[in-house]
């Protein structure tokens, strides 16, 4: 049921008068034809009555052949401007399509901020980069202290496993035996030193190499 409180829709408005200026387009073309039809009638009219040497009727028909011309020009130039009407009519349907779509585009973009909040993402990401740079700053803080300790305390472990291997290698025993053994002679202490580690200069100096390397 037609609701006459309801806001007429601009499309169909639009169409209805595209329909209406085409009709108004297809009477002129009508009267057009028309006026054609009559004209060559009177020009007809005109020879028949110029033969017979009328020359009133003939200034007669000619006043209406020049009225009747003058009225085919109205024509054309309704037509022209039905024409123009036509296409400002549809650019401006065009028109109203384009800014209706940049209106939604435009709805869209404020939904999307609204939702997105650009100002709280932006403090998101400052707290996550501060937060990260702090929590770089204590995991290194942590590791230097950690190389501190277990630096200080490991090489002195390290360095007396190094010597007791040292020491085991060219036969000498750290408990007991450097305690009981016989205190060289003067000027005989590289023979002493061979016949207590039972090992040569040589087979020390390869041991040592092995350790080295």
């Amino acid at each position: 049921m037609f609701n006459f409180w309801s806001k007429p829709d601009p499309k169909e408005e639009q169409r209805q008068a595209d329909r209406q200026l085409r009709k108004v387009g297809r009477d002129l073309e009508r009267d057009r034809r028309e006026l054609d039809r009559e004209e060559k009638k009177l020009e007809a009219e005109i020879k028949k009555l110029a033969k017979e040497g009328n020359n009133e009727g003939c200034k007669l028909l000619a006043k209406q052949l020049v009225q009747l011309r003058k009225q085919k020009n109205r024509s054309y130039s309704a037509s022209s401007k039905v024409r123009g009407i036509s296409a400002q009519n549809k650019a401006m349907g065009a028109n109203v399509k384009l800014a209706n779509a940049m209106g939604v585009a435009g709805k869209t973009m404020s939904d999307m901020n609204r939702i997105m909040k650009p100002e709280q993402i932006a403090a998101n990401v400052n707290a996550f980069t501060r937060e990260s740079t702090k929590m770089e700053m204590t995991d290194e803080m942590i590791n230097e202290s950690l190389d501190d300790i277990l630096a200080e305390s490991g090489d002195e472990e390290e360095s007396d496993n190094i010597i007791s291997q040292v020491l085991d290698e060219i036969g000498i025993e750290i408990s007991g035996k450097m305690a009981g053994a016989p205190l060289p002679e003067k000027g005989k202490i590289g023979e002493t030193s061979k016949a207590n580690s039972g090992l040569t200069d040589e087979e020390i100096e390869a041991q040592l190499a092995k350790l080295r390397a």
